[in-house]
């Protein structure tokens, strides 16, 4: 039921999944998923939690054996690439896990553990690490969602402006260290 969900998300939009669509799309009637969820609500909670850590996944297999600029760059294509293929469940990793949601937490922790590692080829702990991750991701996440809806309307490859973006960030991050906060 999950993966169907999850599938349903990256073609309609986390937000438009509805269970009278999941139960028409397993066709089984609404109340019949009752049995396995507990509502919409619980149903968004697991599509998140097993994107968040298919992404983790994902990224650590990108990242493994790299450092530095080949770890970011591996980051940057390989978060890209997974959202544009899942964008259902891209827009369910993107909020910060809920305290009180253990499974929510552990993979995000993951995902982002994923992230420091990389980071650290630059010399980034502590606060240094957490707001380069934040600098990263917010740079990413842009340029995906504005990618998703159509925003790039100049005549240029987006690709090679994506590129020119990770450059970017490759270039903050070795100075990192000399911004002040």
């Amino acid at each position: 039921m999950v993966i169907e969900a999850e599938l349903l998300a990256d073609e309609v939009g986390l937000a438009n999944i509805s269970l009278a669509a999941l139960a028409e799309r397993l066709g089984v009637k609404v109340p019949s998923l009752y049995k396995h969820v507990d509502g919409l609500p619980a149903l968004h909670r697991l599509v998140e939690v097993r994107a968040k850590s298919e992404i983790a996944d994902v990224l650590a297999r990108a990242t493994v054996g790299r450092s530095r600029d080949d770890a970011l760059d591996a980051l940057a294509f390989a978060y890209r690439d997974w959202a544009r293929r899942h964008p259902g469940r891209y827009e369910a990793t993107v909020t910060a896990p809920s305290a009180d949601d253990p499974s929510s937490m552990e993979a995000s922790g993951r995902a982002v553990g994923v992230m420091f590692d990389a980071l650290a080829g630059y010399g980034l702990t502590g606060d240094d690490a957490i707001d380069a991750t934040r600098s990263f991701r917010a740079a990413i996440h842009g340029f995906i969602a504005l990618e998703a809806v159509g925003g790039f309307g100049m005549p240029r490859d987006v690709d090679l402006t994506f590129r020119r973006l990770v450059a970017a960030l490759r270039l903050s991050l070795g100075e990192w260290s000399r911004v002040s906060a």
